[in-house]
């Protein structure tokens, strides 16, 4: 009589299929996100001479526009500094970067016309490095993470996919996972590894103990992944229109002084700020973007001002306080993305938690492929019968 199958089985044969169409996703995601996680804390002991300058000064920072015109001239002329990155830590350079990309490419080689950037001492105006973020060994790592190499519009849907499917067979897992019964049998079976055991053995409790263990932290790296995707998710949230109008923006003044005064006028703002960023307008019409950050490693809970660029005078302000839960929750992403929240617990553990993802497709793939190898019980049953000596 045939056995009935039960919904378990079914779930099974979900997990099965879509553990083997995602697989390869999977395993490469969560491997460059591994080893994306510690990408700053590598980076500063392996180029000390990017992030720190060799004598902490006790004297203020030379004016910003005297720093950027030296960075610009280390980039040249055809790559506009767009983005600078600044500390009150003494010890710190302060970076500045040319970013530029073109849609009309199917790789992110192809697509990164350039991203480079200039370290400055900003107590001695000296340049301390330079770093090529187009063919940086994170930043290919990231890209890796982010679109498989290639462009966004064309990677990134894959990823994402792959992650949607891992997010699935996370749920499904947890079903499989269940013991049939909570004695102690099934309960050891589903809570430790059996280190003594066969090959085929381990690695099955290599797939499901340590799958159980980081089911919510692989929950939260995977929902927080696909935040990325959703375009509304990534919209920055709107600074508000308090800009005047053109007519007034225009006007005849020193730019370069104006960046000193908008830079300035920020510190005084967020005194208490480590890490202050700003974009130079770009355009005749736009301001100065200075955003202040409470944390020197995280991206979350900053506050932004809008500055003109002409007089450096304040044009609006938009107060991390205001804004809403929503809004807060979203901007956290990235930081709980990498563990960055944390501190460097968060951090060890998002890299221990991308490891486990990264087996999981391995260690599943050997569990189908045991069972494929495997010969069927009646196999077995007539050899045994056809050959009593085996």
């Amino acid at each position: 009589m045939k056995k009935r199958r039960t919904i378990r089985y079914y779930i099974g044969r979900l997990h099965l299929w879509l553990g083997l169409a995602s697989g390869l996703v999977v395993l490469i995601v969560s491997i460059t996100g591994c080893l994306f996680v510690f990408q700053q804390e590598i980076s500063q002991v392996t180029h000390p001479e990017w992030y720190y300058v060799e004598t902490a000064a006790s004297t203020p920072a030379l004016p910003l526009s005297r720093l950027q015109q030296i960075a610009q001239t280390a980039l040249g002329p055809d790559k506009p500094i767009g983005y600078i990155v600044t500390y009150r830590d003494h010890r710190r350079s302060w970076e500045f970067m040319a970013f530029k990309e073109t849609d009309d490419a199917i790789t992110i080689f192809g697509s990164m016309i350039y991203f480079q950037s200039v370290f400055v001492d900003p107590y001695t105006a000296e340049v301390t490095g330079t770093r090529n973020y187009k063919y940086d060994f994170f930043n290919i790592v990231k890209y890796i993470h982010w679109s498989l190499l290639l462009n966004t519009p064309y990677g990134q849907p894959i990823v994402c996919w792959g992650t949607v499917i891992f997010v699935i067979m996370l749920i499904t897992g947890l079903v499989l996972w269940w013991p049939k019964k909570w004695t102690k049998t099934y309960k050891d079976r589903s809570f430790k590894i059996k280190w003594k055991a066969s090959f085929r053995r381990v690695n099955y409790d290599l797939h499901n103990v340590p799958g159980f263990y980081t089911l919510i932290p692989a929950l939260i790296l995977g929902l927080t992944g696909l935040v990325f995707w959703v375009s509304w998710f990534n919209t920055p949230p709107a600074i508000s229109r308090s800009i005047p109008p053109r007519q007034q923006l225009v006007r005849p003044a020193d730019t370069a002084t104006a960046m000193d005064k908008a830079f300035v006028l920020t510190e005084h703002t967020f005194p208490r700020a480590p890490r202050i960023a700003v974009s130079p307008a770009a355009g005749a019409e736009a301001p100065i973007v200075a955003t202040a950050y409470p944390g020197s490693a995280t991206y979350y809970d900053y506050d932004v001002l809008q500055l003109d660029r002409y007089t450096g005078r304040l044009l609006s302000q938009q107060k991390n306080s205001e804004r809403s839960l929503g809004q807060r929750l979203i901007e956290m992403n990235y930081d709980i993305h990498v563990g960055a929240i944390g501190g460097l617990t968060g951090k060890i553990i998002a890299f221990f938690v991308s490891l486990i993802c990264a087996s999981l497709p391995v260690t599943g793939f050997l569990v189908w492929w045991n069972k494929r190898k495997r010969p069927s019980r009646q196999t077995q049953v007539l050899t045994k019968t056809s050959h009593p000596m085996v």
